[in-house]
């Protein structure tokens, strides 16, 4: 009887350049044929009703990175994944365009969803990342403050 394959090492990658969605799932799944489902979670920046016109997401280089793979590294070891790749951006980010990728590979879909529903709720509570808004009217709208319901969603997985 052959060995289980060793868990992957998840992709993490934080950077300026947008998000190609499909080339990362591609790459993801590229010459396999024993994935069974991707879950993909695409987070966006929203225009909040207009107001917005740019978010500002800053982090710690090096810190960031670490953090998202110790993340990935507890969902590999609580689901039998067979790829994880996360990607974050940071910088400016106008409405519309992709803040983060998570995808999720394993033979079957609940793990897929249940890894990636796990990695967002810790990546909003646990990567250090730092939102400020810049609205319409060409003023700052503040910096973002952390939310309950984050904290209450990731608490969950205790």
């Amino acid at each position: 009887m052959d060995a289980p394959a060793a868990a992957p090492a998840p992709v993490v990658r934080v950077g300026l350049e947008p998000i190609d969605v499909s080339a990362e799932t591609d790459a993801l799944t590229a010459c396999r044929t024993d994935i069974g489902a991707v879950v993909a979670f695409t987070g966006l920046c929203r225009d909040e009703g207009g107001r917005l016109s740019v978010l500002e997401l800053e982090h710690y280089p090096g810190m960031a990175e670490a953090e998202i793979g110790r993340i990935a590294a507890q969902a590999i070891a609580r689901w039998p994944l067979m790829g994880l790749r996360v990607v974050h951006r940071s910088g400016p980010i106008r409405p519309g365009e992709t803040i983060v990728l998570v995808a999720a590979a394993s033979a079957h879909r609940g793990d897929a969803f249940e890894a990636a529903s796990f990695l967002m709720d810790f990546l909003k509570t646990r990567a250090p990342f730092w939102k400020k808004e810049h609205v319409a009217d060409g003023t700052s709208g503040g910096w973002v403050e952390a939310k309950s319901a984050d904290d209450a969603a990731a608490g969950r997985w205790d």
